[in-house]
């Protein structure tokens, strides 16, 4: 595989994990479960920022 398209596979890995924990934090929030919320909430958004990173980095 080329390098390109492994770090095109990351990102998409990344990305996915970070709407699963979205979809989760969402359901937690419904439940009245806000301490798992807010931490799936934050796992979520630390995925979404090591997507775009690991996007940016190919670039420089």
């Amino acid at each position: 595989m080329k390098k390109e398209q492994k770090e095109k596979i990351s990102f998409v890995g990344f990305l996915t994990a970070s709407i699963i924990y979205f979809i989760a934090s969402i359901l937690n929030f419904i439940d009245k479960n806000t301490g798992t919320a807010v931490m799936f909430l934050c796992l979520g958004i630390s995925f979404l920022c090591l997507s775009f990173t690991h996007l940016n980095k190919d670039k420089n």
